[in-house]
């Protein structure tokens, strides 16, 4: 956030749920590389993403988590994926969870989106598994 500029509800709000849905790791490292430049980006998807959406109580963070894992994967937003993937820990989305996401995203989006992001996942598993993970 612009540190002249106070704090928007909305944004002090998308960043407490980023921070549960990420991990602090993960923020703290977005904050700490964000320029002059590329603030405005992150003060908008903290407050439109995570305070507006996120934030909303329609849905479970489970049930977000699951449909940004099919939208990302459908999109072919590779690292996205892995990020969302790591988040599961905080979300409450199983590995059932996301294999059935990207059943979805077989069906209705194609199989090669879908297998690059099971490809995507199972990576992301070993890694947590063996406790490589960035933010967990």
């Amino acid at each position: 956030m612009n540190p002249s500029a106070p704090a928007s509800t909305r944004y002090r709000e998308g960043l407490a749920v980023r921070r549960s849905v990420l991990g602090d790791a993960h923020v703290d490292r977005a904050e700490t590389a964000s320029t002059d430049f590329d603030r405005p980006f992150q003060e908008l998807i903290t407050e439109a993403a995570w305070g507006t959406v996120w934030a909303r109580p329609t849905w479970s963070k489970r049930e977000r988590s699951m449909v940004t894992l099919a939208l990302l994967a459908a999109l072919g937003h590779d690292e996205e994926v892995a990020m969302h993937v790591r988040a599961t820990a905080n979300t409450g989305a199983s590995r059932e969870d996301i294999c059935e996401a990207f059943l979805h995203v077989a069906i209705y989006a194609g199989v090669p989106a879908a297998n690059r992001a099971i490809k995507i996942a199972k990576h992301v598993f070993a890694e947590m598994d063996a406790g490589k993970s960035d933010d967990h």
